[in-house]
């Protein structure tokens, strides 16, 4: 490892997105690994650890006017899938973590989270609106698998004939097409899947353990056989890396079954902005000047604009231009670029142990 990277000392990397842990921009302190000659002679891999966290709530509400929605669940923080260009990783800084490593090796599972969510479903001046899952971390990661705390979530929703839109490249939300399926029936239900890049090498580089490009299609594949309308999100567009894909991207989940379609500018807040530019000279040296000129072109000269208005799509020809080809590609490709509201006419308060049941 390189020094200065925050890495202790005889730790080994594989199939991680970050290639540093450099503390967050709320500790007062830096701490460095230094070896010193006690380490032993083989290195140890940097494997996942997760963690646990007891939800006092479920709910998490947001006013941006850059969003169509204004409540969201999380069933974890952190997320494996490792993609270096993840505009979340910051959150990780709140939790007193790394953005880099620890943000994909160091996650938070919130087990139980499904009945503090039934509790607010319940609250009288609770008003029905969709809920999304999805827009910070990805709740079909590997470790859903067996903490399913995803699958609870979806439980009581799907229980309680609540809205719901997901987005994941994650393959596991497969596994609950048994809930989704009947939600998506009743027009409950709607799935963005994000694919960035057709390119497998890239793909795996980039994104090192979330599905590749073709798993994803055939993600997009099975859930539209199962009737649920899917959204491909090409997100983020990364100008100079993957700009060139749009077209093809939004024609093969098309053929895969996808009826919408979305884009979002590579966005790079905060921390997010010095680990990509360190993976981009590592992975990509031969093209890094040109993507960050790119990048800096779309976004005023800077990194990174966080104004709303701009910082999902950015500004002047070159995003100009990306906005031209989405929106020429979706007409030609027969995509929506909004999809139908989903019903909140079903909802009904969720029912708890010791309820007296309605009969009507």
């Amino acid at each position: 490892m390189a020094e200065g990277d925050g890495i202790v000392p005889g730790r080994r990397l594989r199939a991680r997105g970050a290639l540093s842990n450099v503390a967050g921009r709320f500790e007062a302190h830096v701490v460095e690994g230094v070896a010193d000659g006690w380490e032993p002679g083989e290195e140890r891999l940097i494997r996942t650890e997760v963690r646990v966290e007891r939800a006092r709530s479920a709910l998490s509400w947001n006013r941006s006017p850059d969003l169509p929605f204004d409540r969201s669940v999380n069933p974890y923080r952190g997320c494996e899938h490792g993609c270096i260009y993840c505009f979340a990783r910051p959150t990780h800084a709140y939790l007193n973590l790394s953005p880099g490593l620890d943000f994909e090796t160091k996650l938070i599972a919130r087990p139980g989270i499904g009945a503090v969510l039934a509790r607010e479903l319940r609250a009288k001046a609770y008003r029905v609106a969709p809920i999304a899952i999805g827009t910070n971390t990805d709740p079909y990661q590997p470790c859903e698998a067996e903490w399913r705390v995803m699958r609870e979530v979806v439980e009581v929703l799907a229980g309680c004939d609540h809205p719901l839109a997901i987005t994941t490249k994650g393959t596991l939300i497969e596994r609950d097409l048994d809930l989704l399926a009947p939600m998506a029936a009743k027009g409950l239900l709607r799935v963005g899947v994000s694919v960035t890049t057709l390119d497998a090498g890239l793909s795996r580089r980039m994104e090192p353990r979330a599905a590749l490009p073709a798993r994803r299609l055939e993600v997009i594949r099975r859930l539209a056989a199962a009737g649920v309308p899917v959204r491909v999100m090409v997100s983020p567009v990364i100008p100079g890396l993957t700009d060139h894909e749009l077209e093809g991207i939004l024609a093969a989940a098309r053929d895969a079954g996808a009826v919408g379609a979305s884009w979002i500018m590579l966005r790079l807040p905060l921390e997010v902005a010095g680990l990509w530019r360190d993976w981009l000279a590592r992975a990509e040296p031969g093209r890094a000047a040109k993507v960050m000129a790119r990048v800096r072109e779309a976004r005023g000269g800077k990194d990174y604009d966080a104004e709303w208005g701009k910082r999902m799509r950015g500004e002047g020809l070159f995003a100009d231009l990306i906005a031209a080809r989405f929106a020429k590609a979706v007409a030609r490709l027969g995509l929506s670029e909004a999809l139908p509201p989903l019903r909140c006419d079903l909802f009904r308060p969720p029912v708890l142990p010791g309820d007296q049941l309605a009969l009507f």
